[in-house]
C-alpha cells in the first residue's frame, strides 16, 4: 500500500520544520503542493519531483497526490504551517476511500498562530480563538457571529487570511465587530511573513489595527482584555501572582 504524507512545512524555512516533517520530505520520491510552497522547498530538496497547482486548485492538488501514488510512489503533499489548521488534511481523508491501494498519514507542522507568537513573546499563553477572515468556504455571516462570539467571551482572537485584493476591507469590517465588546485600546500586534525573509512585527491598539492594511502573508493577533504590551512583546497573563501586570 503506497503512502501520501500530509506534511506541514511551517512558515517554509528550513529550520523551521519539525524534524519528522523533514524526514518525510527526504523520503518521499515525489512532493505535491501549491506553488509558492513548492518555490520555497526547491533549495532545500533539489532533487526530488515536484507538482505543483495555483491556488483554488486544492480538491485538484489533492487528486494528483492520490493519482501519483497508485503509480507505485510514496507522495508528501505539503501545505504550509499544519496541515490540519487551514489546510489539506481533512479533505485527504475524506478523499481517500476512491482511491483503493492508498493510505494518508498526517505529519504535524508549525501553524503560523505559533510561530507569530513567539516572534511577538507570548498572547497566547492563555486561552484563544483563531478565526479565518476567507469566505471562500465559509459564508461571512458565519464569520461574524465566531467574532462577535469570541471577542465577548474574551479569548485573544488570532485571524488568518485576514485581507486580500478582493476582502480589502474585511480585517476593517472584524475590528468594527470585536470593538463592540472590546475596548478600542485593546493590545494587537500583526505578524508579516512569518520564518521567512522580509519576517516584521508591530504592535499597535485595536483602534489602529482598523485602519492597518494587512495583506495574506499577515497573520493578525487581538488581545484580551488582560494581553499588555511589554516594549514590542505581547503576554497575556494566566493568572501568576506577579504584581508587575
Amino acid at each position: 500500500m503506497n503512502t501520501v504524507y500530509i506534511v506541514g512545512i511551517g512558515p517554509g524555512e528550513y529550520k523551521k520544520m519539525t524534524i519528522e516533517a523533514v524526514d518525510i520530505l527526504k523520503k518521499c520520491d515525489i512532493i505535491v503542493g501549491y506553488t509558492v510552497y513548492i518555490q520555497l522547498l526547491m533549495p532545500y530538496f533539489p532533487q526530488k519531483t515536484y507538482i505543483d497547482t495555483p491556488m483554488k486548485k486544492e480538491e485538484e492538488r489533492c487528486r494528483l497526490a492520490f493519482q501519483t501514488a497508485q503509480k507505485g510512489h510514496d507522495v508528501a503533499l505539503v501545505c504550509s504551517g499544519d496541515a490540519g489548521v487551514y489546510g489539506l488534511a481533512g479533505l485527504m481523508i475524506l478523499l481517500e476511500k476512491e482511491y483503493p491501494g492508498c493510505r494518508t498519514e498526517v505529519v504535524a507542522g508549525v501553524s503560523s498562530m505559533l510561530s507569530g507568537a513567539a516572534v511577538l513573546g507570548a498572547p497566547l499563553i492563555h486561552d484563544f480563538a483563531v478565526i479565518s477572515l476567507s469566505d471562500l468556504l465559509t459564508p461571512w455571516e458565519k464569520i461574524e457571529k465566531r467574532l462577535l462570539y469570541a471577542a465577548e467571551a474574551d479569548f485573544v482572537i488570532c485571524i488568518y487570511n485576514p485581507s486580500s485584493k478582493k476582502r480589502a476591507d474585511y480585517l476593517q469590517k472584524a475590528c468594527d465587530i470585536i470593538l463592540n465588546k472590546r475596548s478600542e485600546t485593546t493590545e494587537c500586534a500583526v505578524v508579516r511573513n512569518i520564518g521567512r525573509q522580509g519576517e516584521e512585527s508591530v504592535c499597535m491598539t485595536l483602534k489602529c489595527l482598523r485602519e492597518y492594511r494587512a495583506d495574506m502573508f499577515c497573520t493578525v493577533f487581538i488581545g484580551s482584555s488582560m494581553t499588555k504590551r511589554i516594549g514590542e512583546r505581547l503576554v497575556t497573563p494566566r493568572g501568576y501572582n506577579i504584581e508587575k501586570f
